[in-house]
């Protein structure tokens, strides 16, 4: 990542100073990948602090962990460096090593004193889409560049499940081939559901081995990750946001962890009978693709209502709309249905929930019936669905005007005197002796 951003910063006519702790990479990479461009080099802090100009801009990419704490023993953080006069931004960075060499998204936060210094060689190197608008904008204060970029990869969890269960009903209940399915992906990504990783999922299931033979089915199905899709649930929990989908996107790869389980159990546990699609498999599909679109619209729907909680919490001012137009390029799930995001965040500021504007609005209630068509085929075939089914679960419940939480707020009164509110006096907490032998006494009022 760092050599790529090298790279792309010499492209774009900036004179780069390299350092690395590991001296011999920085010789390395001046001898190879950045031969015969403008690139120089230092062999210690001191060396690299002396080539720059001042105001000096140094850009850390250091892994998560000791690596961190070491060069922030040396350089310290925002508040205690902003006291020696200087500007600790913390950013960002979406794409892997290509999207680093040839234009990534950038998700800056931190002092914004700093952000003059460093805008233009920051837009510069962003991914670019519309009219050349930079995938790079200033995001809030500190933290907020990693905080959405959190929120980011947490909603990546989501898209990637999602796929994987389209794929799912596919295989498994339709008896489609790799090849079939792959062009089922391509016609998909010409349409509202075009963005990179649909794109690389037709590559993937058209891929054959050195043996002719297609690779996907060779691949283990245990899932890792590195754990900023956890953080995001973690958040959402915490703020008290149900951000459902990403969560079960977690918890299906901590379930596909359990392989050799999962081995054993289906030796031994039943599913239902009816495992065989009776219906319309062209009309199915299209239902599958529906139901895609639907979970994705909740799925970023979830993800903004985080976002907007934690600006609360922390007093971050975001721009919503300037996020949705960070992620459509450069970035793992840059996609067109993106640019809705900022054209719904464009038309009110102030929008609450992505699914109270009027085209999100309008294309859930297109998709409706088909998303509700896919869950019930795939329950009664015995699918795991665990995004598509949460997404429609939270849709149900976040249209209902009333939900079954009265019966919660009694039983938590009955055995734990834990107060409730009447609808006729909201604010005003009440205890009920419900059995005739407890007391009037109910426990302090508490919110999680």
């Amino acid at each position: 990542m760092g050599q790529n951003l090298i790279l792309n910063m010499n492209d774009h006519g900036f004179v780069v100073c390299a350092f690395n702790r590991t001296v011999s990479k920085v010789d390395d990479f001046l001898a190879n990948e950045a031969k015969g461009t403008k690139v120089i080099g230092a062999h210690s802090l001191e060396e690299m602090v002396s080539k720059l100009k001042k105001p000096r801009r140094i850009i850390l990419l250091v892994k998560a962990g000791s690596a961190v704490d070491d060069f922030i023993n040396k350089l310290r953080r925002c508040k205690e460096l902003q006291e020696k006069g200087i500007l600790f931004v913390g950013s960002g960075v979406s794409g892997g090593e290509e999207g680093a060499r040839y234009g990534p998204s950038l998700m800056p936060g931190g002092a914004k004193e700093a952000w003059p210094h460093i805008k233009t060689i920051f837009q510069s190197i962003a991914a670019k889409v519309g009219s050349g608008e930079p995938c790079c904008d200033w995001v809030g204060d500190e933290g907020a560049g990693h905080f959405v970029k959190m929120v980011h990869n947490g909603i990546e969890y989501g898209d990637m499940q999602l796929i994987c269960e389209a794929y799912h009903l596919m295989k498994d209940v339709l008896g489609m081939e790799h090849d079939e399915m792959s062009e089922v992906f391509q016609e998909w990504n010409k349409t509202e559901l075009d963005s990179f990783l649909i794109e690389i999922t037709a590559n993937i299931l058209k891929f054959k081995d050195s043996d002719g033979k297609y690779l996907l089915p060779k691949i283990r199905d245990s899932a890792g990750q590195k754990g900023t899709g956890k953080w995001t649930a973690i958040s959402a929990l915490e703020f008290g946001v149900p951000v459902t989908l990403i969560g079960e996107a977690v918890f299906a790869r901590c379930l596909s962890s359990l392989k050799d389980e999962r081995v054993q159990a289906s030796k031994l546990l039943a599913g239902p009978k009816r495992t065989q699609f009776a219906g319309n498999k062209k009309a199915f599909l299209e239902d599958v693709r529906k139901a895609l679109y639907a979970s994705k619209i909740i799925s970023y729907a979830q993800g903004f209502m985080l976002l907007r909680q934690a600006a609360k919490e922390f007093g971050w001012t975001l721009n919503y709309g300037g996020i949705a137009l960070m992620w459509r390029g450069g970035c793992i799930i840059r996609s067109v249905f993106l640019g809705k995001i900022k054209d719904a965040f464009d038309r009110n500021p102030e929008l609450q929930n992505l699914l109270l504007d009027d085209f999100f609005k309008t294309a859930v209630e297109n998709c409706q019936d088909s998303w509700r068509r896919v869950i019930s085929t795939g329950v009664q075939i015995g699918i795991p669905m665990p995004c598509f089914t949460t997404a429609l679960s939270f849709y149900d419940g976040y249209r209902h005007e009333t939900l079954p939480a009265n019966l919660i707020q009694a039983q938590r009164d009955y055995f734990g005197a834990h107060t409730y509110e009447l609808l006729s006096k909201p604010g005003v907490f009440i205890h009920t002796n419900w059995t005739g032998h407890g007391g009037n006494v109910s426990s302090s009022a508490y919110n999680v």
